[in-house]
């Protein structure tokens, strides 16, 4: 069941998502940033949380690394701290490396599960500058680590299901994420609407992969984030987003 509450022993706060596709030239800065975690942002302000993932081969769902994609993921105490760090040096320094960079914040609506044992909450009130006005695009994290003898089995069905969500009406933008080849895995997906998001959580090749992995055991911890995009700007796939809350005046 999905919280409608935050708990007091879990993370809640503002997420930055990054994705970032390299310039040939900066890839070795890159994988740098992949060898090093999240290290180098132990000093940032409001910082609650952070990963820094690699992806598959063309930011897909792909046993086969990709040599230029990668995501950051952060959450921040608050919406002033997150748009702090947007602006700031670290975000700034993808950008000038990448041939394309996206970077999006949103606040959880709904979520269940943990990363690393520790579970999250949804994204209290008082941490926005202002309360969400009208219709918003909506994301979705998947998060997930697979068993090691589940692996081949879990990695058969991602080519189908990979090759649906590309291909779903109303998906904005997806990537593939991971933080060790074969056995974490991450989805990060970017919606035109909820009904979007549901007629595809609910159908297809995607919704019998995960009814298999329920079913069969594959994951030994899961964490499933639903997100309203509050601002989300840069260039992604060929395309250019550019997105910006609704702030209502009296």
């Amino acid at each position: 069941m999905e919280t409608s509450a935050t708990p007091l022993h879990a993370l809640s706060g503002v997420i930055v998502m990054l994705l970032v596709d390299y310039a040939t030239q900066h890839r070795a800065w890159g994988w740098l940033r992949l060898a090093q975690g999240s290290a180098f942002l132990k000093d940032t302000p409001g910082l609650l949380f952070a990963k820094v993932m690699g992806s598959g081969q063309n930011g897909g769902f792909s046993l086969r690394p990709s040599s230029s994609h990668q995501g950051l993921v952060c959450m921040f105490e608050t919406q002033h701290l997150a748009e702090a760090f947007i602006q700031g040096p670290q975000v700034q320094a993808y950008r000038e490396r990448s041939r394309e960079c996206w970077v999006g914040m949103l606040d959880i609506t709904s979520v269940r599960g943990a990363w690393d044992r520790q579970s999250w909450g949804v994204t209290p009130t008082e941490c926005l500058h202002h309360p969400v006005q009208g219709q918003v695009p909506i994301a979705a994290l998947t998060r997930a680590s697979i068993r090691p003898a589940k692996a081949m089995a879990f990695w058969r069905r991602a080519p189908a299901s990979q090759s649906s969500l590309n291909q779903a009406p109303g998906c904005l933008l997806a990537m593939g994420l991971g933080e060790a080849p074969l056995i974490r895995q991450c989805t990060f997906s970017v919606w035109q609407d909820t009904s979007s998001m549901l007629n595809f959580a609910h159908q297809g090749a995607h919704h019998q992969a995960i009814q298999a992995a329920y079913k069969q055991d594959f994951f030994s911890e899961s964490l499933f984030v639903r997100m309203r995009v509050l601002t989300m700007q840069g260039d992604w796939q060929g395309q250019h987003f550019e997105h910006a809350q609704k702030v209502a005046h009296a």
